[in-house]
Order: structure tokens, then C-alpha cells, then sequence
């Protein structure tokens, strides 16, 4: 494959594998990071500068707001819908980049979110093959999970943050759930 893609970006150690993947494939990478979901503030400061390490170090351009970290907007985005937050998380990520994506020009759009093996992976290219219909920027799908263990062993080695739930406030409290009820 070649030509020009959007790759939007949850995190510096979930982009590793993933732009060398694509750069691989014969694909011009520019990444995005949009990440309205991760709780709190602190958290997503740290996400987003680790992100900014790799693509420095993998030499990837980064497009787009970087200070665009809206909670309240996400919140209201799942309220009432906590059982179903991750598809209308994995949607308001998607449907962004998309939107820069085609006012871009590229060829596709993709998101590191199909590296995690704790995403709903099908759910999400289900999501990016229905969002892009048949416009001119495609969404592209690739199980990019084969870079797993390579991702998290050079992330380690980089000395990233490497942070220990999905990033919402929900998912921080499942994480702990089990020592609360331990205590």
C-alpha cells in the first residue's frame, strides 16, 4: 500500500509498532492525538507528551490542536450511556480524524486503538468502514496487535509512560475496583 494517512493516536507506547507498520507498508504517517476521554487532566498531559516523544523520535509529522482536551464535551457524550461509553468514545475519536483527514486530502485514516488488545477491535473497524462509506479517504483496518510485545518491550526501553487503564474516568475505577473491595 502507499499513499498518505491519518493516523490518530491514543498514546506514545500504542504508536510505536503502529507507525512502523505503516511506514512498512509504504505509507506517509502524520499523526493526530485526540483524547477527550482520558481522566484527568494530569493523565492526559502525560499521554499526550509521550506521544510527542515517539513521533520526535520516529519522525512523524503531528497535525492538528494538541491543547484540545474537552472532559466536559466526552461526559456529556456518554451520560446516560455507560454501558455502551466505548463505542460513542471510539466514535467522537474517529469521526475527528476523519473530519481532518479529509480536509487534508489524505488517502486514509486508521487509529493506534487497533493495537490494544483491550479495544473492541471490531467494533472499531466496523465503525471507521461505516464513517468513511465511499468518500475519497478510506478507513484503514489492520490488526496492528502483531506488534504487541515489540510495542510494550520499546516502550519500556524509550522510558515512556506507560499508563495502566483505557483513560476514562470509567475505566480508571474498573482498574481499581478490585482493591477497593480488598480493603
Amino acid at each position: 500500500m502507499s499513499g498518505r494517512i491519518l493516523l490518530h493516536c491514543c498514546c506514545g507506547p500504542c504508536s510505536i509498532t503502529t507507525i512502523d507498520i505503516l511506514k512498512d507498508q509504504g505509507f506517509e504517517v502524520l499523526a493526530f492525538f485526540y483524547n477527550p476521554n482520558i481522566h484527568p487532566l494530569q493523565e492526559y498531559v502525560r499521554r499526550r507528551d509521550g506521544f510527542l516523544e515517539v513521533c520526535g523520535r520516529m519522525d512523524v509529522k503531528v497535525i492538528g490542536r494538541l491543547d484540545e482536551y474537552d472532559s466536559k464535551r466526552w461526559f456529556r457524550n456518554v451520560a446516560f450511556r455507560e454501558e455502551n461509553r466505548c463505542f460513542h468514545c471510539y466514535a467522537d475519536r474517529l469521526e475527528r480524524t476523519l473530519s481532518l483527514a479529509r480536509r487534508g486530502g489524505f488517502d486514509y485514516f486508521t487509529t493506534t486503538l487497533l493495537y490494544s488488545k483491550f479495544q473492541k477491535h471490531l467494533k472499531i473497524a466496523e465503525l471507521g468502514r461505516d464513517m468513511a462509506g465511499s468518500g475519497k479517504c478510506e478507513f484503514y483496518y489492520h490488526d496492528f496487535r502483531e506488534g504487541w510485545k515489540e510495542g510494550i518491550e520499546r516502550s519500556k526501553a524509550m522510558g515512556l509512560y506507560r499508563q495502566q487503564y483505557c483513560g476514562c474516568l470509567f475505566s480508571e475505577n474498573e482498574r481499581y475496583a478490585g482493591e477497593l473491595e480488598r480493603s
